[in-house]
């Protein structure tokens, strides 16, 4: 016989329960991310390492030699 007809959640009162009776109702279930997603983040990334080296480390040297 299986636990899950051995055991149901009304037998067992909420202050009583232990984390392996808890665990027993769990169930964790992982979603996959799809294609577009990943790609979507990966144009992100490049632009953003893009933009970083073409706009900020030029402006972040002219700061740092002579500020205002």
């Amino acid at each position: 016989m299986s636990d899950y007809l051995e055991t149901s959640a009304e037998d067992v009162p909420v202050e009583d329960a232990g984390p392996e009776t808890e665990s027993h109702w769990l169930s964790y279930v992982g979603n996959r991310i799809p294609w577009y997603v990943r790609l979507i983040w990966l144009m992100f990334w490049v632009f953003a390492v893009y933009y970083t080296i073409t706009y900020l480390f030029p402006a972040l040297q002219i700061e740092i030699i002579s500020p205002p």
